[in-house]
């Protein structure tokens, strides 16, 4: 770094970024001496790695660290702003470091944002060892990364930063700075919680609030006026999707009323279309209560109608309600199993024939082939039961739909346990021999 360099203004975040693992916070798991990436310093021998964590959580620094720790030329990259000719310049120059004796750690941030064949442009250079690769992303390797180069790097969670990690870099900055930030304890609390995690942007913060007058002593509205309130993390098109609408989908099945309400809100708090959750809502209906409910299906439907009336906001309590409906309502996937393996049963049989009491007979001639004959109509029947069975000869009966002792099912249960000991009678009665007169 040259002297006019070193005399620019650099952000705070730049100045206090650690220099050592020791310094970096919220990563234990990964950096201690114990931990995977600590025993690779150790040894001195580094292995190509994905670091895949939100924002704001050391990605970068701990990459630097990494090559200064095993004496590697830092090579930076980011996926954004480089090509297939900035790669192939990288590639060349850390061969002649290898010639040298000099090994690369080849740095690329944003790293999902290559694409497949950029990707695959990494292969023999990774696997050849003339470049370590440590690859910077916020998206799930397993969707945005090809599988050949996944196999070829261990791929390492960071962790959002907590609160106790948030307040050692506040403590950091204050040091820094040489002031308290002009905050009071609800502020700082707020501070943090905006931060969602991110190191990176509650050191920008703090940086702004040290710039206001030294008597200013801001609670948390004022804090509030005097930084903008940040959107939580969430990115509709990724991760962040899949993984809020798993939780929703999971508390309501699990029936935590409260759990489902919150992960409701962060969907629509963070910009979620209010119709995906509407079909997600009519999904749960069918799949996870189904007729021990049988009310759940239409309170779905409804609620969907509701907020193509209204909109947002007023819309988005008529989601709110139906799933306070769906996660207080007892819980059965009997419907769902049942058809799954009915579906499986008619896959495996082909095109059996129905029984023939089954069949309509609209001509003369079917009927003289035995179309519909022995069929009984039910409701003239014992009971409004007339007990015939209406699988196909060669099939014999099988037995999917087995509904749960809860909710309306169990009402079910009882019909279907009195018909089928009907059956079985009517049965017995047919199959008995006749006694002569």
């Amino acid at each position: 770094m040259s002297l006019f360099e070193q005399q620019a203004p650099r952000p705070l975040a730049d100045r206090l970024r650690p220099r050592t693992l020791a310094e970096v916070v919220g990563q234990d798991h990964l950096l201690a001496p114990d931990a995977p990436i600590g025993r690779m310093v150790t040894a001195r021998r580094l292995a190509s790695m994905i670091l895949w964590g939100p924002p704001g959580c050391g990605k970068t620094t701990i990459a630097r660290i990494l090559a200064e720790a095993t004496d590697m030329h830092f090579e930076p990259l980011s996926a954004v702003f480089s090509g297939v000719a900035d790669l192939r310049k990288v590639f060349e120059a850390a061969k002649q470091r290898r010639v040298a004796g000099q090994g690369t750690l080849l740095f690329v941030d944003e790293i999902h944002r290559f694409n497949r064949a950029q990707q695959d442009g990494f292969l023999p250079y990774v696997e050849t060892g003339t470049v370590t690769l440590i690859g910077a992303t916020t998206e799930n390797p397993s969707f945005e990364l090809n599988g050949a180069l996944l196999s070829r790097c261990q791929v390492f969670v960071l962790r959002r930063l907590d609160d106790d990690a948030l307040e050692t870099l506040l403590g950091r900055a204050e040091t820094a700075l040489g002031r308290k930030l002009p905050v009071d304890d609800g502020a700082r609390q707020a501070l943090k919680a905006m931060a969602d995690g991110d190191g990176r942007y509650v050191l920008n913060v703090a940086e702004e609030l040290a710039a206001l007058p030294a008597a200013t002593v801001l609670d948390t509205e004022g804090l509030m006026a005097a930084v903008q309130r940040r959107v939580p993390l969430y990115d509709k098109a990724q991760e962040g999707h899949y993984n809020l609408i798993s939780a929703l989908h999971k508390s309501v099945r699990g029936s935590d009323v409260d759990a489902a309400l919150y992960w409701l809100a962060r969907m629509l708090v963070g910009g979620e279309h209010p119709i995906y959750i509407a079909r997600r809502l009519v999904r749960m209906a069918v799949e996870d209560i189904g007729m021990a409910e049988p009310n759940a299906l239409p309170q779905t439907i409804a609620a969907w109608e509701a907020y193509d009336r209204l909109g947002s906001p007023e819309g988005d309590l008529a989601l709110a309600q139906a799933v306070i409906f769906l996660a207080t309502a007892p819980k059965s996937n009997a419907g769902y199993v049942a058809f799954g393996s009915a579906t499986r049963t008619a896959q495996e049989t082909g095109s059996l024939m129905p029984p023939m009491h089954a069949v309509n007979a609209p001509t003369r001639l079917m009927r003289d082939l035995g179309y519909s004959s022995g069929y009984v109509y039910d409701p003239d029947a014992p009971e409004g039961f007339s007990g015939l069975d209406y699988f196909p000869e060669a099939m014999g009966r099988r037995s999917f739909y087995q509904p749960m002792e809860t909710g309306f099912e169990r009402e079910i249960r009882k019909r279907l346990e009195h018909w089928q000991k009907l059956r079985a009678e009517r049965a017995a009665a047919t199959a008995s021999p006749r006694r002569p007169k």
